[in-house]
């Protein structure tokens, strides 16, 4: 039986009509092995990379306002990266969900969630940094780390309120042997399905990518101008840095996506259209689920206080290793002392063991 309406996206390989899902399911294109293949280097490079950001910003150096920017960022990283092999088994089960309904609504929040608020930290990052260099005054008065975290706050909840549709809207349904996780906007009607899923897009493309591009660069156009004028006297730091280049990161990475979301919305009306996003989209997706991984190599090759924390912490952890070992040696030879005969001569089994 043909659904009646659009529920699917591309973003997750579900778009279209039920029959066309059944065609599109029933091979594993080159394309999905590719999408597989990232997403595994994004667990290996995200778990570790992230996890060492966060300990280092959250445990090994001072509280300072930058540090709660990273810690946060890498924190939304790091959870969306425990999720991706979700979209492994998926992937590899022929698009097949395995993990029920609420997993399904979990595993959409959760990766949602993750792309508003890397690029809200990231747009609070550039325009922190602007503040901090041109508004000096300001900054003393009003820039302290309790503050930095009211405003993680904030992010955090508008990120959760822009992705609670995912809560909504997606559902399970079972098809054939297969099970899958779809968008399901709860109409029969198929215009106004499409109009819910042209809302949900535009608001992605505006909140997520063109609103913050835009804040990001104008911020970065007049710090540029304010340092011009200074004549070299504003210093652009290692920090500032890092943050330029793991804002070009998440917009090279993410650019892609909201492409092709814009594409999508006029599907119906070109097959070859239809093509390239099938070809496309899972590419799209997994590019913009890389950055999750690249932000704390970026932070650990051009950030040098995280270098040298890094560098330290590995050092006392060599240190500490070898202080067990060392100690453990000395209790093995302490008990082999006190197992010796007391007058100086082996004991039977010794002498036996010796002649055999």
């Amino acid at each position: 039986m043909k659904l009646d309406y659009a529920n699917y996206t591309y973003e997750y390989e579900e778009y279209g009509d039920v029959e066309d899902l059944k065609v599109d399911h029933s091979q594993t294109e080159a394309i999905h092995i590719i999408s597989v293949v990232v997403y595994i280097f994004c667990i290996i490079l995200g778990l570790i990379g992230n996890g060492a950001v966060i300990w280092v910003t959250g445990f090994k150096s001072k509280r300072t306002i930058n540090s709660v920017w990273l810690l946060n960022l890498a924190v939304a990283d790091f959870v969306f990266v425990l999720f991706l092999p979700l979209y492994i088994d998926y992937i590899l089960r022929d698009f097949h969900w395995n993990f029920g309904l609420t997993m399904c609504k979990m595993n959409s929040f959760v990766s949602v969630m993750n792309m508003y608020a890397s690029v809200l930290f990231l747009t609070v990052l550039s325009v922190d940094r602007y503040v901090s260099v041109v508004h000096l005054n300001w900054c003393q008065r009003y820039r302290t780390v309790d503050r930095a975290w009211l405003v993680c706050g904030f992010v955090w909840l508008a990120a959760a309120l822009l992705s609670c549709h995912a809560l909504i809207f997606r559902d399970t349904m079972r098809f054939g042997s297969k099970v899958v996780c779809y968008m399901n906007y709860h109409m029969t009607d198929r215009h106004t399905a499409a109009a819910i899923h042209a809302a949900l897009v535009s608001i992605r493309t505006t909140v997520g990518f063109l609103l913050p591009l835009t804040a990001i660069s104008v911020t970065g156009i007049l710090l540029a101008i304010q340092m011009k004028q200074s004549q070299g006297f504003v210093r652009v730091s290692s920090f500032s840095k890092t943050v330029t280049a793991v804002i070009l990161a998440f917009f090279f990475c993410w650019a892609p996506f909201h492409i092709f979301s814009l594409m999508e919305l006029f599907v119906h009306s070109s097959i070859s259209l239809h093509v390239v996003l099938r070809a496309g989209f899972p590419l799209a997706t997994s590019l913009g689920f890389f950055n999750s991984c690249i932000n704390p190599l970026l932070y650990v090759l051009l950030s040098k206080k995280v270098r040298h924390i890094l560098k330290f912490a590995c050092l006392n952890l060599s240190k500490s290793s070898l202080r067990e070992l060392s100690q453990s040696i000395s209790a093995t030879d302490v008990e082999t002392v006190h197992d010796a005969p007391q007058d100086g001569f082996p004991d039977e089994s010794t002498v036996y063991t010796d002649v055999n």
